[in-house]
């Protein structure tokens, strides 16, 4: 996320970074912030990190829930990584600024710790889910956003295993549409499950535009 020439990265999962190398350098990103230790959210904060050391840029300022992304720190210890960032934990619930952003969370259901956020700044907000089970707090996260970026794991029924933990794309729709919010964007789709189809049994339920986030797609608030 980009405003005032601020550039916030939001979790820096596989292979965000390479994609990220074609827009901007590594020493250009100002902040990262991550919603929840699982490795698609946040493995490529270490090849970040690293890629930063070799360039001489200073210190990172890294905004996670307490413990969350310690693993992948571990991946590459010592007295350079240690001093590449410097660690902002926050706990789900708590509301603080980041750049010209204001970020307010709240705890979402998932396997491990997941912290939904709202990043609004110039007056607009980008409603962000993480992943995340059913919850009556996924209408509040959404409400009036300009975009509601939501994990969709599923097209429309979640495996009962997963169904307290992941959503469906007919769920996001559901909170996108009694939220108020403007834009639905899908992400997170398991391989294999259909696109299209996504997008159209979100359609059935979400008045305002629907798309799928992928590689490259920009999206001016």
């Amino acid at each position: 996320m980009e405003h005032e020439g601020f550039r916030l990265l939001v979790d820096p999962g596989y292979a965000v970074l390479p994609r990220l190398l074609e827009l901007i350098e590594a020493s250009q990103v100002d902040a990262v912030l991550v919603s929840h230790g699982h490795p698609d959210h946040c493995a490529d904060l270490n090849p970040l990190l690293r890629a930063r050391i070799f360039t001489g840029a200073g210190p990172l300022p890294l905004y996670a829930l307490p413990g969350s992304v310690d693993h992948v720190l571990a991946l590459d210890a010592g007295p350079r990584m240690a001093k590449s960032f410097v660690p902002k934990d926050f706990s789900a619930g708590d509301s603080f600024d980041v750049g010209p952003f204001q970020v307010d969370t709240m705890l979402l259901p998932h396997w491990v710790p997941n912290a939904g956020m709202r990043l609004t700044a110039g007056g607009r907000t980008l409603a962000y889910t993480g992943d995340t089970g059913p919850t009556d707090a996924l209408f509040e996260l959404a409400s009036g956003a300009d975009v509601f970026l939501a994990e969709s794991t599923y097209v429309e029924s979640v495996p009962a295993e997963s169904a307290a933990y992941l959503s469906s794309a007919l769920q996001a729709a559901g909170y996108a549409s009694s939220g108020g919010a403007r834009r639905l964007l899908l992400t997170h789709l398991w391989p294999g499950e259909d696109v299209g189809e996504a997008v159209a049994v979100a359609r059935g339920v979400f008045s305002g535009d629907v798309r799928v986030a992928v590689g490259g797609l920009m999206v001016e608030l």
